[in-house]
């Protein structure tokens, strides 16, 4: 087998490296009472788009800060009430995606959200107001002020109160609702499902913003993790802050966050993978309290994976 990182058994005991700070729960404790006294204020808009087998909406609601996010939701026309849900969470960058690959689920009879990350790719809201360099990424935005001000911490409370919207709704079984994404996307499904325990199944491939101090001590802070070395490079040129900066990233990185998932689980690897590092993907995936099933790639990276999405579409199925 091809070795990009560490064989297989070291990956399947792997830890991480980045540090985890000493208040961490407190900090993520704090954040959700702040999402409980947000009201969302949902709304349900028509969309333009089409078909026999669903009703497509807009759905905007308010998150953390008071940002308007949006997600396109679909809600089967024909299906039992209260059914499944399923939450789909985009990659570093992009967005929600078309409404017409969101279809296989509904015709389950499950209803299907996929969220615009605040200040990516979609209509999401990113409103701003923090301290320090907000250039070439939304990692080290915020890094520079209150650990409460970084934009990821934003950002995965907004998938906590789009799966409350929706657990909300009165078509959906708010205990048979799932998470799933690839890259960010499956970083912010690793992250929703631990912050919002309701979540009872979890599909993620390669997730990204896992274990930033072996990215770069990889030397693979490069595309999607380009902005920590760049970061270091206009403002710690010799890591001075290097154990703060990363102990700060702590608070935004998965495996710290893995811990809490009580979801069942189902990761996709590629053992290739330059931009997720393997060994990043490990330190999350081996902190679950139970084990995940595990679908393995030894010859690809960050890419498409055959065959993985009949798997996730195999595994949650059974919501």
């Amino acid at each position: 087998m091809p070795i990009l990182d560490m064989p297989l058994e070291e990956l399947l005991a792997y830890r991480g490296r980045t540090p985890k700070p000493e208040d961490f729960d407190a900090y993520w404790e704090e954040a959700l009472a702040e999402v409980r006294s947000v009201d969302p204020q949902p709304e349900l808009i028509a969309a333009e788009f089409t078909t026999p087998a669903a009703d497509c909406f807009d759905l905007y609601f308010t998150g953390v800060r008071g940002a308007r996010i949006h997600a396109k939701y679909l809600r089967p026309k024909e299906a039992a009430a209260p059914h499944p849900a399923i939450l789909n969470f985009h990659g570093y960058s992009a967005n929600s995606g078309d409404w017409q690959d969101k279809l296989a689920f509904t015709a389950l009879g499950f209803s299907y959200a996929a969220l615009d990350a605040r200040g990516q790719g979609g209509e999401s809201e990113d409103i701003g107001g923090v301290k320090g360099n907000t250039l070439q990424g939304h990692i080290i935005r915020g890094l520079d002020d209150d650990p409460r001000n970084l934009l990821f911490r934003q950002i995965f409370l907004d998938t906590v109160q789009l799966a409350r919207v929706v657990m909300g709704f009165a078509e959906v079984d708010a205990d048979r609702v799932a998470a799933t994404g690839w890259s960010q996307g499956g970083g912010l499904a690793l992250a929703c499902s631990a912050l919002e325990p309701r979540i009872r199944k979890v599909a993620a491939v390669y997730p990204f913003l896992s274990d930033y101090k072996r990215v770069w001590e990889m030397d693979l802070a490069k595309n999607a993790y380009e902005e920590l070395q760049l970061y270091f490079r206009r403002f710690d040129p010799q890591h001075k802050r290097e154990r703060e900066i990363f102990t700060r990233l702590g608070y935004i990185d998965i495996q710290n966050l893995t811990p809490r998932i009580h979801a069942e689980a189902m990761i996709g690897v590629g053992l290739m993978d330059v931009v997720c590092p393997p060994s990043t993907q490990f330190a999350a995936i081996n902190k679950l309290p139970v084990k995940p099933r595990l679908e393995i790639y030894p010859d690809f990276g960050h890419e498409g994976l055959p065959g993985m999405p009949d798997h996730i579409y195999q595994f949650l199925k059974t919501l």
